[in-house]
């Protein structure tokens, strides 16, 4: 378990290193030209008010973006909180208060890690028609990948029944939210590192 504790960690941090020295440009940028089908131009980074607040002013065109609105929905801050937040309080309500607290622990730490790396890592611009995206450059990693896993683990550990269907889930909202242009491919691979170490953490201690 230190192991793949200690793997992850580098992992997470080697990817970081590589995003701000602009080793990873190219590939991010060859996504933007030829991978993201979906991706709206912006010129400006999100608000604060449009990250707290669900869709609000969300572009549904073109039409993929507005399928991956819908889809990873349940990823975005509170909607987030309040899904993982129904199944800290199913597993407290059956005896298992520890598990509660682990995986809320998990989410709070995810969001934070986040906040904190996206607040310190400024990555080399990305351009789309000679637009550059300035909403990429401080989007490592990707929250809403962080919040996709750590739900759908959520989710199976407190209805173990409905594993299979967060599992599609989760697989169908990390591909969009590459797709529609809501993250970089090092972005999202970030995002899916740091979850897969709060997951394995909270799974050790739960």
């Amino acid at each position: 378990m230190r192991y793949r504790v200690g793997l992850l960690v580098a992992a997470f941090a080697a990817l970081a290193g590589l995003v701000a020295a602009g080793s990873l440009t190219w590939l991010d940028q060859w996504a933007v030209d030829h991978a993201m089908p979906g991706l709206r131009f912006r010129s400006t980074t999100q608000t604060f008010t449009e990250s707290v607040v669900p869709l609000l002013h969300a572009s549904w065109h073109p039409l993929l973006h507005g399928v991956a609105n819908v889809v990873t929905v349940p990823a975005a801050a509170v909607p987030s909180l309040l899904i993982a937040g129904a199944g800290w309080l199913v597993l407290w309500r059956r005896g298992r208060g520890r598990a509660a607290v682990v995986w809320a622990a998990a989410w709070v730490a995810g969001t934070a890690i986040e906040v904190l790396t996206k607040a310190t890592l400024t990555r080399p611009p990305l351009y789309a028609h000679g637009l550059h995206l300035v909403g990429f450059d401080a989007s490592y990693p990707s929250g809403h990948t962080i919040r996709i896993v750590l739900v759908a683990a959520t989710i199976a550990v407190a209805w173990p029944a409905a594993r299979i269907w967060v599992a599609v889930w989760a697989a169908c909202a990390v591909v969009l939210t590459e797709l529609a242009g809501f993250h970089t491919p090092s972005d999202v691979a970030g995002g899916l590192v740091l979850a897969a170490l709060l997951v394995e953490l909270a799974r050790r201690y739960d």
